[in-house]
């Protein structure tokens, strides 16, 4: 009988996918395996931020109507209900979302918790209004496949009007900073000059212009940092995820300069106590790390500098959970050898 219901569970899904595009497909499907949900449950991080910023405010949570937007496997809508809330609606459209009711149901919560399945516009809520919506909607570089639209149309057709709605969390701020990342950089882009005799700069080229997403050492940062753009979630719209802004990055020490790097932070305004949380080079560990954006040329900085210019971004028009990001930059020295400007083209796909 179990296996019935989860072919016909199925078979729904595949139904509610028959009209998405390819790339719409993957990223609901990459979410049905357990291992990128394992990843983002053990990320202490993310999961304990989350749990303190609804733990420690039961006073907002209490009797409280609650959304929480991509539940996945209900570990936000489990902490709401513990922290006291009325009732749970959890929205998922990925699979992952059968054995989230098994979780929910093993825990004892099903009477406090509903988990729909399907896309958030589509679905039908069971009250017409929630006091509060809880998301863990960020991606790499911040925007990169981001819920944040799907989070924005939410609140606009479910957030209670009378400015008494809550969103946790409500912030997000990207910073940039200036690495020195030569050995690595020969390794990932310079490999391309000679492949076992052949010049391969072609793929050099296509190398350059993909973010690579890992782990920087604080050492390896030759720059203060500098906010870019910061969402306030509570007035910002699709049409704020299109932008391109000034940054200007202080250098620290003389050095040079391989890449950028973005990072992003995070914040629970609402809280009696506000909660944040970094994921950029100068602290723990987090599953979103950095996202670093090689640079063609090698910047030759001194200390008291500065290296200023712009940073834009927007989602590819093919794929709208792709970025399309630009970076243009000049060194800002009075030395004219080591002047330099560039305008660099990455895609996130």
């Amino acid at each position: 009988m179990a296996s019935t219901k989860l072919e016909m569970s199925n078979h729904k899904t595949g139904d509610e996918m028959a009209g998405m595009s390819h790339s719409e497909v993957h990223y609901f499907n990459s979410y049905n395996h357990h291992g990128i949900h394992e990843e983002m449950l053990k990320d202490e991080v993310r999961t304990r931020s989350y749990r303190d910023a609804i733990y420690n405010n039961k006073h907002i949570f209490k009797d409280k109507v609650v959304l929480d937007v991509g539940c996945g496997t209900s570990i936000l809508s489990m902490f709401a209900v513990k922290a006291g809330a009325k009732h749970v609606i959890g929205v998922d459209m990925s699979t992952i979302i059968l054995k989230a009711r098994e979780i929910v149901a093993q825990n004892g919560m099903s009477d406090k918790i509903t988990l729909l399945q399907g896309k958030m516009e589509e679905v039908e809520l069971p009250f017409p209004e929630v006091d509060i919506i809880i998301s863990e909607w960020m991606g790499y570089f911040l925007l990169y496949e981001s819920m944040l639209d799907t989070v924005l149309w939410a609140r606009d057709r479910y957030l209670r009007k009378d400015g008494q709605g809550l969103i946790f969390p409500d912030k997000a701020t990207i910073f940039m900073a200036g690495i020195e990342d030569g050995d690595y950089k020969d390794e990932k882009i310079g490999f391309w000059d000679n492949v076992y005799g052949f010049d391969y700069t072609p793929l050099k080229v296509t190398a350059l212009t993909e973010p690579l997403v890992d782990t920087v050492e604080l050492k390896a940062v030759v720059t203060d940092p500098s906010a870019v753009l910061t969402l306030d979630l509570y007035t910002c719209t699709p049409a704020d995820l299109a932008f391109s802004h000034p940054f200007s990055l202080s250098i620290r020490r003389t050095d040079y300069i391989h890449a950028l790097i973005a990072w992003f932070d995070i914040e629970f305004s609402a809280c009696h106590k506000p909660v944040r949380f970094s994921t950029g080079p100068h602290t723990k560990y987090t599953h979103w790390k950095q996202t670093v954006f090689y640079l063609s040329d090698v910047l030759t900085v001194e200390a008291g500098e500065n290296v200023k210019g712009q940073l834009s971004c927007r989602p590819n028009e093919r794929n709208r959970r792709d970025l399309d990001i630009v970076v243009d930059y000049r060194t800002e020295t009075e030395d004219p050898k080591r002047q330099a400007e560039g305008h660099c083209e990455y895609k996130m796909c």
